[in-house]
């Protein structure tokens, strides 16, 4: 982990993304002096499952891995972090602490900024507040997502349906699978490694994907997403 200061090649100037236009330059300027940016190497945690936080990270660049831990070697990956996404929002109205681990997949740049800075500027600005509470809605949505698809199907659909989320952030970035392990495989669809190998390979001979080292390639969507129905 590094703090980039602005004489660093690597600094952004200026917060682009479109929430951060809804400030008024006042707002801005609070949001400005409340932040640190951090380069996070491949493997560096963004941010911890229990421990404090007296912060939000924005993403500007890169991906991390977002789970939830369980005693033992146990995980359950809820999300892939993309730039322009907001980890430990829930800090700013609920609790100081961070309910989930994430982890660099790549190289990743991120904002750090107070949590009291993002809590005063929602307080002023509604459009803002109403921007955070989509962002929130969205990370909710996707949360009962994870929870029906745990309660309700079976192996078969549950490593479908991991792997046609996957697949939709490989549109834009290609490296994804190769990014992950077989275990975070299996830890998006609460299996074994065992189960999840086992079952990449009948979806093979199925003629569902293509398996080229860690790389996956989906060849029939259709059929996936008909295997991820029927759960």
């Amino acid at each position: 982990m590094k703090t980039l200061s602005e004489d660093d090649r690597e600094f952004f100037c200026d917060i682009s993304a479109p929430c951060f236009q809804l400030l008024s330059t006042e707002e801005m300027e609070l949001i400005k002096t409340s932040k640190t940016q951090i380069v996070f190497r491949k493997g560096d945690q963004l941010a911890k499952q229990g421990a404090f936080t007296s912060y939000v990270l924005f993403l500007i660049r890169g991906l991390a891995l977002q789970y939830v831990e369980d005693t033992g070697n146990k995980n359950y990956n809820l999300n892939i972090v993309k730039p322009g996404e907001f980890v430990g929002l829930s800090s700013v109205f609920h609790k100081n602490i961070f309910p989930y681990t994430v982890v660099a997949l790549t190289e990743c740049q991120a904002y750090l900024i107070e949590k009291e800075a993002i809590a005063s500027v929602a307080a002023l600005n509604s459009k803002f507040t109403l921007n955070l509470i989509r962002r929130y809605c969205s990370l909710n949505e996707m949360l009962y997502e994870n929870l029906r698809k745990i309660l309700f199907k079976q192996m078969n659909g549950r490593l479908a349906e991991s792997l046609m989320y996957l697949n939709e952030i490989k549109k834009d970035f290609p490296e994804i699978f190769t990014l992950l392990s077989r275990k975070d495989l299996a830890d998006f669809a609460g299996l074994s490694v065992e189960s999840t190998v086992k079952i990449l390979k009948s979806f093979e001979r199925d003629g569902i994907i293509r398996l080229n080292e860690k790389d996956i390639e989906v060849v029939n969507p259709e059929n996936l997403a008909e295997v991820s129905r029927r759960g």
